[in-house]
């Protein structure tokens, strides 16, 4: 059995599935795959025809959307469930993973990750209105996290689910910015659960080595 997880290394959907590869104690190699480049091989075009990441290889299968990777490695693999079986709490992991698609992903990582660390870090071009964008469109997005959330150590109850997996990268990278971390601690349900799980050792595991800011 071999699993070969293609991925780009800064990716916060790559981030994704290798910690739920991690939470089901799955051993992975791991190709690096620019999504951005002009030059992407036509062989993970083969796997991937839209060149986004990830895409995970089990054998001969091939699978990518984060979503559908993560499903599937928890119900193909040995470990802890990561699905709840309670058809509410099942519901709610679901929930939990379509706000952080529809809605999070964009204000949380494009815009205030982006433009308040990342890009500062390369010395690329920022633009502080799409931060204030971003952080205008997270307040909503976290309250409604913070009313679906379950009352559990977890979003969903007392097990660790997918939900979880989906929505910790993206706080990890949102909490980089300040503005993030003073935004998410307005919400107290949000602000206990990340204190406890960012310290969970497989997310440290899987934290991406960002690149450093200039003096």
């Amino acid at each position: 059995m071999t699993v070969a997880l293609h991925g780009y290394r800064y990716s916060v959907y790559s981030w994704i599935a290798r910690l739920a590869l991690h939470e089901k104690g799955v051993t992975y190699t791991w190709t690096e795959v620019d999504p951005f480049s002009e030059n992407t091989p036509a062989s993970y075009l083969a796997i991937h025809p839209f060149k986004r990441v990830p895409a995970l290889v089990h054998d001969a299968f091939a699978v990518y959307e984060t979503s559908a990777i993560t499903r599937y490695v928890d119900e193909a693999f040995d470990g802890p469930k990561l699905q709840p079986t309670e058809p509410r709490e099942r519901a709610r992991c679901n929930q939990v993973i379509s706000i952080v698609d529809s809605y999070a992903y964009w204000p949380l990582v494009r815009q205030v990750f982006s433009h308040k660390v990342f890009r500062p870090a390369l010395r690329r071009p920022v633009d502080e209105s799409e931060v204030k964008q971003g952080l205008e469109a997270a307040t909503k997005v976290l309250a409604a996290l913070e009313a679906t959330a379950g009352q559990g150590q977890y979003l969903t109850g007392k097990d660790l689910s997918l939900a979880d997996v989906h929505l910790a990268p993206m706080i990890g990278y949102f909490v980089l910015a300040p503005e993030g971390l003073s935004l998410l601690q307005k919400h107290i349900r949000l602000s206990h659960w990340w204190s406890a799980l960012s310290n969970r050792p497989t997310l440290l595991a899987t934290m991406p080595q960002l690149p450093q800011a200039p003096p």
